[in-house]
């Protein structure tokens, strides 16, 4: 197991190498396994990015992000400006369900609420809006519609980690409440973590998961 100053310096390692990142204006600190990253990026993406860094790195059991986005002048826009935008860009979208979802933007923070029919399209909407100028974060308050049935929700999420996991499925627990998904158990890496709760996401019906999985070393 590393020590938190092993862990330290690979993060910071990490993030060094991660090219869309300044990993000079990031502070890393770590202290029983749980990384904390501190500091200014130029843009919402890089803020993301260095999120996604840190969590690749092995050992790391939780992350707590601290990093402010201060827009450079020239990126700037206002309010109307970035709903403007966003509304043209789920116009635009494939997978958005734009009559089902509303934008409120305020100080450059875009929200959005309503409903649509599968996790994707949510997950859709908000990676695709986090790139815009002027964005400095994005809250997702989207939710599911309700479909038909929800019979053979546990089995299939279950069928689908025995797919995707290469260590036993069995250390994962599925339950599943009316609409909503519990996960439990431990997983060795935070990719398997995501792989379990996108799983969740993918059946039809479930409106929230709940994702108590530890990543353990």
């Amino acid at each position: 197991m590393k020590t938190d100053q092993q862990l330290q310096q690979d993060v910071i390692a990490e993030l060094a190498w991660e090219a869309s990142v300044d990993a000079a204006r990031i502070g890393v600190e770590v202290k029983d396994g749980v990384v904390t990253l501190s500091g200014h990026v130029d843009s919402y993406p890089e803020k993301c990015e260095a999120e996604r860094a840190a969590q690749r790195v092995s050992g790391v059991k939780a992350l707590a992000v601290e990093i402010t986005v201060n827009l450079p002048g020239p990126n700037q826009r206002s309010d109307a400006d970035i709903a403007r935008a966003a509304e043209n860009l789920l116009e635009w979208m494939t997978y958005a369900q734009k009559d089902g979802i509303k934008v409120m933007v305020e100080g450059g923070w875009i929200t959005l609420t309503g409903e649509v029919d599968w996790a994707y399209q949510r997950n859709a909407a908000v990676r695709g809006l986090r790139p815009l100028m002027g964005v400095v974060g994005v809250s997702d308050q989207l939710t599911i519609r309700p479909r038909a049935s929800l019979d053979g929700v546990r089995s299939g999420i279950e069928n689908a980690l025995k797919r995707r996991l290469q260590n036993d499925a069995n250390a994962v627990s599925v339950e599943v409440v009316a609409d909503r998904v519990v996960l439990t158990g431990n997983v060795g890496t935070w990719s398997e973590r995501d792989l379990i709760e996108h799983a969740a996401w993918s059946a039809p019906g479930v409106r929230s998961v709940v994702d108590n999985i530890c990543v353990s070393y």
